[in-house]
């Protein structure tokens, strides 16, 4: 008597090409109409906004009389790389960028440690009229700058503050808007872990420095560039209140290039450039953590 042979089953195409080690296979996205066109308008939007630091960039390398020539010469006829060793020499340059860098470092240090020490208030402490308070305070924010400006001067004047970096310092060192970015994103650190350090027997102090402060390193980033970026852009703080020419930062000395009846334009340009690059490597440097900050601060609290 012959045994009957075993008939092994065939296994499905779909099976065997996969293999047994394989897994399932993950479902391709389709490429829709709709994403290559949202694709298409994104890039169309981002070299739309490159536009002004292309004709900037462009415009540093040419002679004054062909930065406003019509059409609009984007590659320059020549490249006049001198203007980068020129403006050293025409202006102090180095100084200016030394104050600024000197008020955006501290006004942004001051700003992250008074806005997260009163954030945390606001946040994690229960006293009367303390939502009240806050929308208060942060009702500020709709107040134009030319409202109180005059006042801010004559305080400052009679203080004897005017042409020093202290009198703009001590006009940014708080702001309303780093007080609400620093409370969103305290409200997303659970209430149990205060309460935890309180029975722990830490004081609000320490509780703020040793645990909120290091949790909370996203949102500090946000604060601190964003501060960063405002400070060194600004301009008319600067001109109001400083006279003396070591004082003046860099958007104040690139005004010495413009006279009463022209303006060294490519210098301007090349001054621009070079005004922006501390701020780009500033964001690359933080924009990992700034765009996580942003998006804790607005999604959660």
């Amino acid at each position: 008597m012959t045994a009957n042979p075993t008939v092994e089953p065939i296994p499905h195409p779909a099976t065997a090409e996969a293999g047994p080690e394989r897994g399932p296979r993950r479902r391709a996205t389709p490429l829709t109409l709709r994403s290559v066109a949202y694709s298409v308008l994104l890039t169309g939007l981002c070299l739309l906004i490159l536009v002004p630091f292309v004709w900037m960039i462009s415009s540093s390398l040419k002679h004054d009389n062909q930065v406003f020539t019509v059409p609009t010469q984007w590659i320059p006829r020549e490249f006049v790389w001198s203007n980068y060793a020129d403006i050293w020499t025409q202006i102090p340059m180095l100084a200016y960028l030394h104050n600024s860098a000197f008020l955006a470092v501290v006004i942004s240090f001051l700003q992250v440690i008074t806005g997260s020490f009163a954030a945390y208030g606001f946040a994690k402490l229960r006293f009367p009229g303390r939502d009240w308070l806050f929308l208060a305070y942060l009702a500020t924010i709709a107040v134009p700058w030319q409202a109180y400006m005059i006042p801010q001067y004559l305080i400052m004047e009679q203080l004897g503050l005017v042409d020093t970096h202290l009198s703009i310092i001590l006009l940014q060192a708080f702001g309303a808007f780093g007080v609400f970015l620093m409370r969103q994103y305290y409200q997303s650190i659970p209430d149990e872990l205060i309460e935890a350090a309180r029975i722990d027997g830490l004081s609000e102090y320490r509780i703020w420095w040793r645990i909120m402060l290091p949790l909370s390193r996203p949102a500090i980033a946000s604060l601190g560039l964003l501060t960063f970026v405002s400070t060194w852009n600004d301009y008319m703080g600067p001109f109001i209140y400083f006279t003396s020419n070591e004082l003046w930062t860099v958007q104040l000395g690139l005004r010495s290039f413009v006279g009463q009846y022209d303006a060294a334009y490519a210098m301007i340009m090349t001054g621009s450039v070079i005004s922006v690059l501390p701020v780009v490597l500033v964001f690359l440097l933080g924009q990992r953590q700034f765009i996580q900050g942003i998006a804790t601060s607005g999604l959660k609290g």
